[in-house]
C-alpha cells in the first residue's frame, strides 16, 4: 500500500440501462439481465439507445445545452455524475486543481447538409463550384469548429469548473485506454493528486453508424450475444450510446478527504496494433493475477478479435462478463466503462450476473477484477482493479 496508489472515488455512468451506479448495478445483477434494443429506427441495424435524461440536472444553463451536440451533452452529464459521486462537484478549490483527461471522437455532422450536397453532386457538372457555393452558405467555419474533439473537455470545464490541466485523446478504444493509463501514471508519479477521466459516444446519428458500416462491421441480423456473432450477417458490432467518467485520486488525497474508495486501479497494459490471442495472454500475464477472477469484457462481437479474447480469458482462468451485450459498443467510452463496472463489482465484492448462457457463474467474494477492451480493428487494453 502506498500514498500514491491510484484509487477510484467517483463513477458516472449513462447507457441504455439507465444512469448512475445504483441503476447500473441493479440491472447488472438481475437473474437474467436483458438488453434494451431499438431495432426499428436504423433498420436493418440494431442499437442500444440512450435513456430519457433530464439534461438540466447536470447542465443547468439552457444556453450551455443548446451549444452542445448530443455527444457533448452526454459526456458533460456523465462527468457531472462522477463529480457528484466523488463529492467534488461545486468544490471550487478541488475543481480548479483537477486534471481532465478525455477520450473523444469527432463531432456529429449536419446530415441534412451532407445529403443535400450529395444529391446535388449527382447532377452538377462541376462539383468544385458546387462545393464553393455551399461553403459560403451551409458549411460555415463555426460548423467545423463545433466538431472539434476537445470541445467535450471544454464544455466540462465550463459547466463543472474543472480547470486544471486538460488533455484529449483520439483513436476509438485506444483513446479510452490512453486516457485511463495517462491519468493513473500522472497520479503515481506525483504529478497529479486527482483527475476526471472518461468518454462518451452517441451512436444515434447516421454518420456514426456509417463509420462502422463502411468497414463492414455493423451487425445486420437478429441480435445475438457478442460471444456468438460469428455467423452474423454483416459484421459483429451492435453499437450503443453511453458515457463513463471516473474520478481517480491518490490514496493519500482520497483519505485526506474522507472519501469512500470503490477500488484501487492497478497496472494498465495497452496494445497499439491489432492484438492476437498470444498478445492478449501476454497482457493479462502482466497483471500478475492469481486464482480465479472476473473479467469485465468490452468484447466487440467482431469475430476474430472476440474469439481471441475469449480464448485468452478462459485460459487465464478468468470468468467473463461481456457487458457489451447490455450496453452495446461504446467506442471511446468502452474501456472507461469496463473499468467503472469492474470497480463497482470489486466494491460490492460480487460479480454481475451472466449476460448469456456461456458465461459461468461466479461464487465467493470478489477481491479483484480485470477490465478489458479490444477494438474491432486495432488498439486495446486491460487493467486490474482490486479491493480498497
Amino acid at each position: 500500500m502506498s500514498a500514491r496508489d491510484v484509487v477510484i472515488t467517483g463513477i458516472g455512468l449513462v447507457s441504455s440501462l439507465g444512469e448512475g451506479t445504483e441503476q447500473h448495478w441493479q440491472q447488472l445483477t438481475l437473474d437474467q439481465p436483458k438488453p434494451i434494443l431499438d431495432r426499428d429506427r436504423f433498420a436493418p441495424y440494431t442499437i442500444h439507445p440512450l435513456p430519457q435524461l433530464d439534461w438540466g440536472l447536470q447542465i443547468p444553463k439552457r444556453s450551455d445545452q443548446r451549444q452542445m451536440e448530443t455527444w457533448q451533452r452526454l459526456g458533460t452529464y456523465a462527468a457531472g455524475l462522477a463529480l457528484d459521486d466523488a463529492g467534488i462537484k461545486g468544490d471550487e478549490a478541488l475543481c480548479a486543481t483537477m486534471d481532465l483527461i478525455v477520450a473523444a471522437g469527432g463531432g456529429e455532422r449536419d446530415v441534412e447538409v451532407d445529403t443535400s450536397i450529395l444529391e446535388q453532386s449527382q447532377t452538377s457538372s462541376d462539383t468544385g463550384v458546387l462545393l464553393n457555393e455551399r461553403l459560403t452558405t451551409d458549411l460555415r467555419p463555426t460548423l467545423f469548429l463545433a466538431q472539434l474533439s476537445n470541445l467535450l473537455a471544454g464544455n466540462i470545464s465550463i459547466v463543472h469548473k474543472v480547470t486544471g490541466s486538460s488533455r484529449t485523446f483520439m483513436g476509438e478504444e485506444g483513446a479510452g485506454v490512453s486516457a485511463i493509463e495517462t491519468a493513473a501514471a500522472r497520479i503515481r508519479a506525483g504529478q497529479s493528486t486527482h483527475a476526471l477521466v472518461g468518454a462518451a459516444f452517441q451512436t444515434e446519428h447516421p454518420d456514426m453508424l456509417l463509420g462502422y458500416e463502411l468497414g463492414g462491421y455493423l451487425n445486420r441480423g437478429d441480435w445475438a450475444s457478442v460471444w456468438d456473432r460469428s455467423g452474423a450477417q454483416g459484421g459483429g458490432i451492435v453499437s450503443g450510446s453511453g458515457g463513463a467518467f471516473l474520478v481517480l485520486e491518490s490514496r493519500e488525497h482520497a483519505q485526506a478527504r474522507g472519501r469512500k474508495i470503490y477500488a484501487t486501479l492497478g497496472r494498465v497494459a495497452a496494445a497499439g496494433a491489432a492484438p492476437d490471442e498470444a498478445q492478449i495472454a501476454h497482457m493479462l500475464a502482466e497483471l500478475d493475477l492469481s486464482g480465479p477472477h472476473l473479467a469485465i469484457s468490452g468484447a466487440t462481437g467482431v469475430e476474430a478479435i472476440t474469439r481471441a479474447e475469449r480464448s485468452a480469458l478462459d485460459k487465464a482462468g478468468l470468468i467473463a462478463r461481456g457487458f457489451t451485450n447490455l450496453t452495446g459498443h461504446l467506442k471511446e467510452a468502452q474501456f472507461p466503462f469496463a473499468v467503472a463496472l469492474a470497480a463497482l463489482a470489486v466494491s460490492h465484492g460480487a460479480a454481475p450476473s451472466p449476460t448469456e448462457p456461456s458465461e459461468a457463474p461466479f461464487s465467493g467474494t470478489l477481491d479483484m477484477a480485470v477490465a478489458t477492451s479490444f477494438g474491432y480493428r486495432r488498439y486495446g487494453g486491460v487493467a486490474a482493479l482490486g479491493r480498497a
